[in-house]
């Protein structure tokens, strides 16, 4: 046991996720319950590091959370504070301000410090880890493209959401007969796109792991007409690129660390199907932002309470610098400094892509 840890501290940085509410909760209770700590959380992410704006967080503050998507703490994915924008004589310029965030940890007591979020956010959980701060990672994106974990919470509950939107499509392409395009989110992995697609029944999936080719598609739609089904779904991850194509991007943030915003890339589809493929509407529905709201699903908020309560026994136990991982049936942890710039994409040749070959989806390709 780690007897001079009095006053821990949690941020959730990044996109917001389903489950990290329940990651706040668990880690709270646990080191309330169990070891007496007092908890605190910055407010939006790293930007309230440097601030110093941090709330009290007790048995009351995250009471009745569980469920809720969202950040109580409320986040940011533009603050990084080693290469930070501020304002000098009326000009704004980048700076290494993370011994301002340093400081502010130690004037406030911060013993340890619980950094919730996805590559990004934990690139500067590993950077504060190197400067001296006691860091634990915990691993979230709706993406699941984290290599250091087999799962990341939020991808259940996105997957979830998607899967339901291509039920109400397919029950309106039928209708109608239409051709109905699905793009989801995912960012440079097809994750999301694969699972949903093969729980919501798609005619073709297409991911950024297998380019795709446009008449591929076309020749598996009149397949199914031939085949006496005049309608075809169609889920499209959003960094999905045909042969020799580039990636679509829906616009650039400048601001941000990571400035290429995707997106579009089903209205792109659509357009090119519509000079193919003749007889038949089609129509593109962008899920959006719609995959990060909401409730959280049953998996998520346990995944999510399980590595919220391994975030305080690794802060007990002293093993800083590590983010907590599932591997199997298993929570465990792994060093920041192995989770960093290693993406998990999805094989093109894995099992999940091999299996929806042979009941029939296609890949375009």
């Amino acid at each position: 046991m780690t007897q001079d840890i009095k006053r821990i501290a949690l941020l959730t940085g990044g996109g917001d996720c389903p489950g990290l509410n329940a990651v706040i909760r668990a880690v709270t209770r646990t080191a309330i319950l169990q070891y007496g700590y007092e908890v605190v959380g910055y407010r939006y992410g790293y930007r309230g590091l440097y601030n110093n704006d941090y709330i009290p967080l007790t048995l009351d503050t995250v009471s009745g959370i569980l469920h809720k998507g969202g950040t109580i703490l409320y986040s940011s994915n533009k603050d990084n504070l080693f290469d930070y924008t501020v304002e000098e004589n009326g000009v704004p310029v980048k700076k290494d301000v993370s011994d301002v965030a340093v400081e502010n940890l130690k004037k406030a007591g911060i013993d340890a410090l619980v950094v919730i979020g996805g590559d990004g956010t934990l690139t500067s959980a590993r950077d504060f880890s190197r400067k001296g701060v006691k860091v634990i990672g915990v691993p979230k994106t709706i993406d699941n493209d984290l290599a250091a974990t087999d799962v990341t919470f939020g991808f259940n509950t996105a997957i979830d959401i998607a899967t339901e939107a291509l039920d109400r499509l397919h029950t309106t392409a039928e209708s109608h007969h239409r051709i109905m395009v699905c793009e989801v989110m995912g960012r440079n992995a097809g994750w999301i796109a694969l699972h949903s697609g093969i729980a919501g029944s798609a005619d073709v999936i297409l991911i950024p792991e297998i380019p795709y080719d446009i008449n591929k598609v076309a020749e598996k739609i009149y397949a199914r007409q031939e085949a006496g089904r005049p309608f075809s779904i169609i889920v499209v991850a959003e960094g999905a690129k045909a042969k020799d194509g580039e990636v679509t991007v829906s616009k650039i943030v400048a601001d941000s660390p990571d400035p290429i915003r995707l997106g579009g890339v089903g209205n792109k589809i659509a357009v090119d199907l519509e000079g193919i493929v003749k007889g038949h509407e089609i129509r593109a529905t962008i899920l959006g932002h719609v995959q990060r709201g909401g409730n959280t699903s049953t998996y998520d908020r346990i995944l999510s309470t399980r590595y919220g309560v391994a975030a305080a026994e690794l802060i007990n136990a002293g093993k800083f610098g590590n983010m907590v991982s599932l591997r199997g049936n298993d929570i465990s942890s792994v060093p920041l400094e192995e989770v960093i710039g290693k993406d998990k994409n999805v094989d093109p040749q894995g099992e999940l892509v091999n299996m929806a070959k042979k009941i029939g989806i296609s890949f375009g390709a």
